[in-house]
């Protein structure tokens, strides 16, 4: 059995080299107490470099939260893969929701999780709808979101990919979708992945992420027919995050 994955997502936060450190040294307390979780901590990237260095006897491994797919050019406030990794990341968030709301396409995510495949990165492929429909036309669009993700990756390397199934509608706030509805997603995401690329999708890692915080997320790993949890808004706060890992780590 798989180590279950917490990554913790700090998007725009915090705001200062010296509260990064802080948060980081906290994090780290939190990774040693619970042994039997695989942390990755997606920082921002103009603090990767540094905190790469300390990353604590190589417990905790790094993720950008977001790169572009070209190896460098003419791309104006863009990092691409493969700085990414020269900087210390082994993981890639791809088409995470915030991003797709500011113009990134499906197309985008393909070529996105092409690039850091080939950087020798794992991407962590962000899918999720802005709203649940009583017709089911959300499996709908998370699968042409699946398909446009996996459209490049040749089945020897679908172990590599992970996938990410944030609710839009459950996000930012306290109330997660219910561990019941996230099983049902993921035998949905596993089927749609079998289906173009065989058997071997069955054995993708799903994650989930959604307003996961200290109180929902043992259940969710327990019964939501996941092996990981994407954390927001709770990783940047120490005090709730330490909770959180404590118990996870009372799950496994």
């Amino acid at each position: 059995m798989m180590k279950p994955l917490v990554v913790a997502n700090w998007k725009m936060n915090p705001s200062s080299w010296r509260e990064a450190k802080q948060l980081f040294e906290a994090t780290k307390k939190a990774a040693g107490k619970a042994k039997g979780i695989s942390l990755v901590v997606a920082p921002p990237a103009l603090f990767l470099r540094e905190l790469a260095k300390g990353r604590g006897g190589g417990r905790i491994a790094f993720c950008v939260q977001s790169a572009h797919h070209e190896v460098g050019g003419a791309f104006t406030g863009e990092i691409s893969m493969r700085e990414a990794k020269d900087a210390g990341a082994s993981y890639a968030l791809v088409g995470h929701s915030e991003v797709r709301a500011r113009g990134a396409t499906n197309a985008d995510t393909g070529r996105q999780v092409s690039a850091a495949l080939a950087a020798k990165m794992r991407p962590i492929l962000c899918v999720g709808e802005a709203n649940r429909s009583p017709s089911g036309a959300h499996f709908g669009f998370v699968a042409a979101q699946l398909k446009a993700g996996f459209e490049n990756v040749p089945a020897s390397k679908l172990s590599d990919v992970i996938v990410a199934y944030e609710p839009i509608w459950a996000i930012g706030g306290e109330e997660t979708m219910s561990p019941r509805e996230m099983h049902e997603m993921a035998i949905f995401i596993r089927k749609t992945i079998v289906e173009t690329h065989g058997q071997k999708g069955i054995s993708v890692r799903i994650i989930y992420g959604g307003s996961v915080n200290e109180e929902n997320s043992d259940e969710m790993l327990r019964d939501g027919d996941v092996s990981g949890l994407l954390i927001g808004h709770v990783s940047v706060d120490a005090g709730r995050f330490s909770v959180l890992m404590h118990s996870l780590a009372n799950e496994v």
